[in-house]
């Protein structure tokens, strides 16, 4: 069931579509969020009622309460004109988007596609393409796999502002971006045949579903978003989580989260590693190798951390995302 509790908002941070709280419930001073595209603006004396399951799971990346309905303020909001398909349909957070999707089916597209399966990826993803090919239109499809409300991602909003990407569309039950799709495949053809984007970067949110299993994580929603691109006639690379930093074993080197992916892939597709970078790919997938500018993308001030550990603590990680940047960009 969901754990709802009656809360009263006692501190807001700035007024911004992710907005950051502190909510009093029970006596107890709590960190707490809101996706103010969903439940609305939250004041201080604003009664709430928050979901505090992750907080009491003292889960990591997702440790605060959300911020289910505002009682005070929250009651009252116009409906959306002309939306009629609904994003987190037959729960209670269900609400009406105006979908991307058209009638015209243009294939193949042509035109390349990155899956990425943390959102840590994205960030460097996006500068070494930029750094490729200046003035590229890359644009951002966030699927399931991570967190689900499109404001969550600060990174997103400094690419955007960095003119870095060039569009931000959720698809499935991802909800929030600029921009809303059915489907993976819907974001990506929009975004690609309408939108005028030269290259879709796909992938999950902020944080990451995991349970330590082979199948049980949110990086094997890659394997799905690979199989749209591909079947939309589009050029793609998968972006290798990788990594000499993370104490886990089965994410060291290339990560069980890729290697599963590219094992159970139904068609080829192209792998990027960094130079002098050593990974186990199955013969069928294309191995391609290029350079990482790590100096250059530590100097960008873009994100430069993954799971608590910075560049310098796993170089790697960010060599490989780098190197899918640039052979992406090398495409166009």
């Amino acid at each position: 069931m969901l754990r709802l509790r009656r809360g009263v908002v006692v501190a807001a941070g700035p007024q911004d579509a992710w907005l950051e709280l502190e909510v009093e419930v029970g006596g107890e001073r709590r960190a707490a969020c809101a996706d103010v595209a969903l439940v609305g603006v939250c004041e201080v004396g604003d009664e709430v009622v928050v979901n505090v399951a992750a907080q009491d799971l003292e889960l990591g990346s997702g440790g605060f309460d959300l911020v289910h309905v505002n009682l005070s303020r929250g009651l009252d909001a116009p409906a959306k004109r002309g939306a009629h398909v609904m994003k987190l349909n037959y729960t209670s957070l269900q609400h009406a988007v105006l979908p991307v999707e058209g009638q015209e089916l243009h294939v193949p597209l042509e035109r390349p596609v990155a899956v990425f399966q943390l959102h840590g990826h994205l960030a460097p993803l996006a500068w070494a393409l930029g750094q490729t090919r200046p003035g590229a239109r890359a644009g951002f499809v966030q699927t399931a796999g991570g967190a689900l409300p499109g404001a969550m991602s600060d990174t997103v909003r400094e690419l955007r502002a960095r003119g870095l990407l060039a569009g931000h569309i959720t698809a499935g039950p991802a909800h929030g971006g600029e921009e809303e799709a059915i489907t993976t495949a819907g974001a990506i053809h929009h975004g690609l045949a309408e939108a005028g984007w030269d290259v879709a970067l796909v992938g999950p949110g902020p944080g990451i579903l995991g349970s330590a299993s082979a199948l049980g994580h949110g990086g094997l929603t890659a394997l799905d978003s690979a199989h749209a691109a591909v079947a939309l006639g589009c050029p793609t690379t998968l972006v290798a989580r990788m990594s000499e930093g993370d104490p886990r074993e089965r994410h060291r080197g290339l990560s069980h989260h890729t290697r599963t992916v590219l094992e159970l892939l139904l068609a080829p597709v192209s792998v990027a590693l960094p130079e002098g970078a050593e990974a186990d790919v199955p013969e069928r997938h294309e191995v391609r190798r290029a350079p990482a500018d790590l100096d250059g993308y530590r100097a960008s001030g873009l994100p430069a951390r993954t799971m608590g550990r910075d560049l310098g603590e796993d170089r790697l990680f960010f060599a490989a995302a780098l190197a899918a940047g640039t052979a992406v960009g090398e495409l166009l």
